[in-house]
């Protein structure tokens, strides 16, 4: 009997444990749906972001600024972290980490404002805004550190000293973010010579180097990221000395200025002067040496002999030299004798003689002079040489002399056809044999009236 009631008593056991499991169970399976309601409740009271964090783009050396927005904190806490170190930077309004350019400010109720002062290319990367909700809730923003152009030390070219015909090869390193782009200009914008390679690279080359590509060059470094940046890199250029002479062959005249010119090139820069017979000329009351520098390695010298004597002429030298050697050009000065004026009298004119008795009529052909009146039939009245008047009529005496008058044209013809050689004399001459053949002509014209 006693068996069979502790048999009872544990199987009634078993099943009360059973059937408590099964209410526990039950129950669980009752209250899942409460707990399901008392955690929608929970997320809808838990804090929550009420915009992203946005990414920024900083400049280095300026501030970047974090801000992360929370709205129904409550008593949660909130953390500033940084992503890729796992670095706890902030706690609510206190700065853990140990870099002091870092802040936090808690401002209108919902902000919490991460602040970077004096942003350094390091500080690129991921922030995370974090909750300490179980489980956490956190958003994240990225800075980006942008980074103005640098020209490095090492490895871009110093000045440079070359000898003209060597291969030059000038260097230019930059850092940056983004990385820079570099290119190669002439300073005062001179072109840059046709051989060299391109100049929109790190590296410029120019083969068999000349003086026309002696100067300054920049390299200039850009990325977008104000200010761009430059170096300047001088080339240097060495080599002996030329010179270039115009007029090697100068006249001049006695007391007259004159002035002789070299054009001289040499680097490094040159001692100028000049010589003439083994002497060097010196400035003073007769000789004035000047030089003019066109440019860094091109020289004009002169000389001005104020004022040219015997002595001067002769061959005058212009000597250049510099460190690599020396050169020299002549001019020879020649003289010019001094043109003179002979003063010349006006040519003296012989006026023909001329009596009131007697007009006479000019044949130009043959120069025959002859009397007018004394032919013409109206004349009545023939003067004597004492002044008396003599009345006659030629009427008779017409024939006659006609004849003695074509005879005496016949022999003045005659006389007039001379040499050309002794014209002059001849036309001199003709003037006195005219008036004594007028005088003639008169004593006959009395004859025959007689």
């Amino acid at each position: 009997m006693k068996a069979l009631t502790s048999s009872a008593m544990l199987l009634a056991s078993v099943l009360l444990i059973l059937n408590g499991f099964l209410i526990t169970s039950t129950h669980s399976e009752e209250e899942e749906p409460i707990e399901d309601n008392n955690s929608y409740v929970l997320d809808k009271d838990l804090p929550k972001f009420g915009e992203p964090i946005q990414n920024l783009t900083v400049a280095v050396g300026r501030e970047a600024v974090l801000i992360c927005v929370i709205d129904n904190l409550q008593t949660y806490k909130v953390a500033w972290l940084r992503v890729d170190t796992q670095t706890i930077l902030t706690i609510q309004t206190h700065v853990i980490t140990k870099n002091h350019r870092m802040t936090i400010t808690h401002v209108e109720g919902r902000k919490w404002v991460l602040r970077i002062k004096d942003v350094k290319e390091s500080d690129k990367g991921w922030y995370m805004c974090q909750v300490n909700t179980d489980p956490m809730r956190n958003q994240i923003g990225f800075l980006n550190v942008v980074v103005p152009p640098n020209i490095l030390d090492y490895p871009t070219s110093t000045d440079m000293v070359v000898r003209e015909g060597s291969n030059v090869t000038l260097k230019c390193a930059a850092s940056g973010s983004p990385p820079p782009i570099i290119i190669w200009r002439r300073e005062g914008n001179e072109p840059i010579s046709s051989d060299a390679s391109s100049h929109n690279t790190s590296t410029f080359s120019i083969p068999r180097v000349n003086r026309l590509d002696m100067g300054a060059y920049l390299c200039i470094a850009s990325n977008g990221i104000p200010p761009s940046v430059s170096k300047r890199v001088m080339l240097i250029v060495h080599f002996s000395p030329m010179i270039w002479i115009q007029d090697q062959l100068v006249g001049a005249a006695l007391g007259q200025r004159l002035t002789l010119e070299c054009n001289s090139e040499a680097f490094p820069r040159s001692i100028n002067y000049w010589m003439k017979n083994d002497t060097i000329i010196t400035q003073g009351k007769r000789f004035e040496p000047s030089t003019h520098e066109a440019s860094n390695y091109k020289v004009v010298m002169k000389l001005t002999i104020k004022e040219v004597d015997i002595g001067d002429f002769g061959t005058y030298k212009c000597v250049v030299k510099n460190s690599l050697g020396e050169t020299d050009g002549s001019i020879k000065v020649y003289h010019i004798p001094s043109t003179t004026t002979t003063p010349t009298s006006p040519p003296t004119t012989t006026s023909l003689p001329t009596t009131t008795d007697y007009p006479y009529r000019k044949n130009y052909k043959n120069k025959i002079y002859r009397p007018i009146d004394e032919y013409s039939p109206s004349s009545k009245i023939l003067l004597g040489d004492n002044g008396d008047q003599w009345s006659i009529d030629l009427s008779k005496d017409k024939e006659r002399y006609r004849e003695n008058s074509a005879t005496l044209e016949d022999q003045r013809e005659k006389e007039a056809f001379v040499d050309n050689d002794t014209n002059s004399n001849a036309r001199s001459t003709s003037h006195l044999n005219f008036k004594d053949l007028n005088l003639l002509l008169a004593l006959l014209m009395m004859f025959h009236l007689r």
